[in-house]
């Protein structure tokens, strides 16, 4: 099982106790990065992923590095160079008052890519799946010119595509990525979206409430753009906190849903990330649809729990999650 993924490594700072950025006298730091996300879940697993990026040559991208290396995945198609590392900066929220992310990603290595500086031929050779989101077009026009390059060089070599939308408004306006990102995911094979997204970015019609919505609303992108599954974690909650969260996964002929998970969230940031590494490990395990959004639901509920974007947790944890056990009992 082998997964390639393109996108952005980030620095992550975030304030301590829950403090807001104008009185935190420290900040926390972590590694991030959506698609790097993905591939660290992917890789807890004990999948082969490997990570594709461009960072500077500085201490900071040296530690990001080591830290992605320990987690399993391979980095050995980064390039090296540009002058900064892109950064953002997080206040988790705390009951009503909502986390808050500021980007600080401007003039990045990442940024500044451009077609034909990746050897995707090379990269992909042993691959059988490549993972790109929607953030890394939304870093430029090299940056978009450069994902669309990868991707076809993976749709010319055989490989599955999966694409998260990640549509970020820091980022770009939703009329840019709806000029942009439809022509990307044409032909993906397991595209990750929320309802609006679905809506607004790639035109998807379909009812706005109910069971129902969203499994229309994945019927109508799989028609419109050729995609053959589409993966959606539906939220609810009213704070920081709590709140439930279940999954579904449409295989273009029907919806299947998860049990719906109460949250107690430690950090809310990956957690998404999380539900598409873990889908892709379970579609690659062979694991039939209803077995596979139950495993990728668990694994993002998990990692509500824990401190930073990347997650851990070992597949038999997942598992027991999934078939429904209990953190109310100490393992001894």
């Amino acid at each position: 099982m082998n997964l390639v993924s393109f996108g952005e490594l980030l620095a992550r700072l975030s304030t301590p106790d829950y403090l807001p950025l104008d009185d935190a006298p420290s900040l926390l730091l972590h590694f991030a990065g959506a698609e790097a996300n993905v591939a660290v879940q992917f890789a807890v697993f004990g999948g082969h992923a490997v990570f594709v990026s461009r960072l500077p040559q500085n201490r900071l991208a040296d530690a990001a590095l080591e830290k992605l290396r320990a987690r399993g995945v391979g980095a050995a198609d980064i390039l090296r160079g540009g002058d900064r590392m892109g950064v953002y900066f997080l206040e988790p929220g705390f009951g009503p008052r909502a986390s808050v992310i500021t980007y600080d990603r401007s003039h990045s290595a990442m940024t500044e890519i451009q077609p034909g500086m990746f050897d995707w031929e090379n990269i992909l050779a042993d691959a059988s799946w490549f993972h790109w989101s929607g953030i890394t077009p939304a870093l430029g026009s090299g940056a978009a010119a450069a994902c669309a390059e990868a991707r076809d060089v993976a749709l010319k070599m055989g490989l599955k595509i999966s694409c998260d939308v990640n549509y970020r408004r820091a980022l770009w306006s939703v009329e840019a990525a709806a000029s942009v990102l439809p022509a990307l995911v044409r032909g993906t094979h397991l595209l990750f979206c929320g309802a609006n997204e679905a809506r607004q970015i790639l035109g998807a019609e379909g009812p706005r409430a109910g069971e129902d919505s969203f499994a229309e609303l994945a019927k109508s992108l799989t028609q419109k753009h050729d995609i053959r599954e589409v993966g959606m974690v539906i939220r609810t909650g009213e704070t920081a906190h709590g709140g439930t969260l279940r999954g579904m996964l449409f295989d273009g002929q029907q919806a299947v849903f998860s049990r719906n998970h109460e949250l107690a969230v430690v950090d809310r940031i990956g957690t998404g990330d999380s539900f598409a590494g873990a889908m892709l490990h379970a579609r690659m395990r062979g694991l039939a649809a209803q077995e596979a959004v139950d495993f990728a639901t668990a694994a993002a509920v998990l990692n509500h729990t824990i401190p930073g974007d990347w997650a851990r947790g070992s597949i038999e944890e997942v598992e027991a999650l999934a078939n429904g056990a209990s953190g109310g009992v100490v393992r001894r």
